[in-house]
């Protein structure tokens, strides 16, 4: 809704919240990421403009991909996109009169059905915008149920995602967080978290696979976060859950995840899709909507919004959350994605992912001057250490056709050197040969 302000408009509002004028309120945003002067050319026509995209997408250069660091290629099977963009489902966005709305309903239910399933959890939410989201608004709800103010998180934790949970609870008085330092592995030192624990902690955040690809020991790190009465709250991967121990078996009271691995693409880093599931008694504190099952007035099975506590629906003050949209489209792919392949086939697919990540980082430690940071168990992804930095590496194999992966300096000091790669069921033996004869080449 496009609502007109006046000069006077602005004003009153600026001087109502403090400030001088727009520039002031903006004034925390770095320059440099403030909207520029547009100067725009001409319109093009229909013709021109298709013209003018294939010549730009003819300049992008095709490499092998092998970044993941929170975004992954997976194989995606036709017909995800091919039902996900039926009008239906592809024009339909969440129903203000939702109960008009039986189909989008249903999938709703079928996808958080399917999340329980395979996180082992009582209650699933659909949807939040992305994986980090999701973990910052289920560490809101662990200081809303334990009254507490400090936020313990694992020094592995994804950099972008302590952004952003720090951008969440910057504002919100007395609340503090504190980050879990890692071991000589990759994975969490237990030494030092049960240090770090007191009484004072509202919960811990534990991500398994963490950054680094490390799988964490989750059931002794859960039974030493609740020996203090905190929260844990697991960060993990949807697709390892495959092969790998669910939250529900290491008693998790909220376990998120980002969903885009689940048949959505990378497109760039986004959309992506947030998965949060928790307890069924701390149900009441998760924002988003949960979808049930009920019967109509002639006894027809009905789809209906059992619990949308958020600020949309409730008064501002008691919500839950301020945000007010979701990702069903997203969802809606990695439901169908999940039908599609089922336990069996999620099974295998990690299975591989598991396969091709090992066989890669067993060439590349065999390459002179290379060598595996850690020896911890991994998924998916590992950190090589490089005799040179990383980014030279990245460059130099860019020239080749590779996209080698993340280096990690940027984010983790001492780290400089070290490159975190993916190798995920799209890469043949081939592609992780020509890697390993790519890094000798250097």
């Amino acid at each position: 809704m496009f609502i007109p302000h006046t000069e006077q408009d602005r004003k009153e509002m600026l001087e109502k919240i403090g400030v001088s004028s727009v520039k002031e309120l903006l004034a925390q945003i770095p320059q440099e990421l403030l909207y520029p002067v547009l100067d725009l050319p001409r319109a093009l026509t229909e013709q021109e403009l298709s013209s003018h995209v294939r010549a730009l997408a003819a300049r992008n250069k095709p490499l092998k991909n092998f970044i993941g660091a929170g975004i992954y290629e997976h194989f995606i099977p036709a017909a995800v996109g091919a039902l996900s963009s039926r009008g239906e489902f592809l024009t339909a966005y969440t129903p203000y009169q939702a109960e008009a709305s039986q189909g989008t309903l249903q999938t709703i239910y079928e996808f958080q059905s399917c999340i329980c399933s395979l996180f082992d959890m009582d209650v699933a939410t659909a949807s939040h915008y992305d994986g980090a989201t999701a973990l910052a608004e289920a560490v809101l709800a662990c200081l809303r149920v334990t009254g507490r103010k400090e936020i313990l998180i694992s020094a592995a934790l994804h950099p972008h995602y302590k952004e952003v949970l720090k951008t969440y609870v910057r504002h919100q008085e007395g609340v503090l967080v504190k980050e879990s330092p890692v071991g000589q592995d990759g994975t969490l030192d237990l030494a030092a978290l049960e240090q770090n624990l007191s009484n004072q902690t509202a919960c811990f955040v534990l991500a398994t696979p963490n950054f680094f690809g490390c799988l964490e020991q989750a059931e002794e790190v859960s039974a030493r976060v609740h020996q203090v009465g905190a929260l844990l709250t697991a960060l993990v991967s949807p697709l390892a859950l495959g092969v790998m121990q669910t939250p529900g078996s290491y008693n998790a009271d909220f376990a998120v995840a980002e969903g885009q691995p689940l048949g959505n693409a990378m497109n760039f880093g986004g959309p992506g899709l947030g998965i949060m599931t928790a307890k069924k008694a701390y149900m009441r504190q998760l924002p988003g909507r949960i979808v049930g099952i009920a019967k109509d007035k002639n006894g027809r099975r009905a789809f209906v919004l059992t619990l949308q506590a958020r600020e949309q629906h409730i008064r501002r003050e008691k919500a839950s959350s301020n945000i007010c949209s979701n990702e069903a489209l997203c969802a809606l792919n990695a439901v169908i994605y999940l039908t599609l392949l089922g336990p069996k086939g999620l099974q295998e697919v990690a299975e591989l992912n598991l396969e091709r990540s090992h066989q890669l980082a067993e060439l590349l430690g065999k390459v002179p001057g290379f060598k595996l940071k850690f020896a911890a168990p991994f998924f998916n992804e590992f950190v090589l250490e490089c005799p040179v930095p990383a980014k030279k590496v990245i460059q130099k194999l860019e020239k080749k056709g590779i996209s080698a992966g993340y280096a990690l300096g940027a984010d983790w000091k001492g780290f400089e050197n070290c490159l975190l790669v993916c190798a995920t069921e799209t890469k043949t033996e081939a592609d992780l040969k020509a890697y390993a004869a790519a890094l000798e080449g250097i």
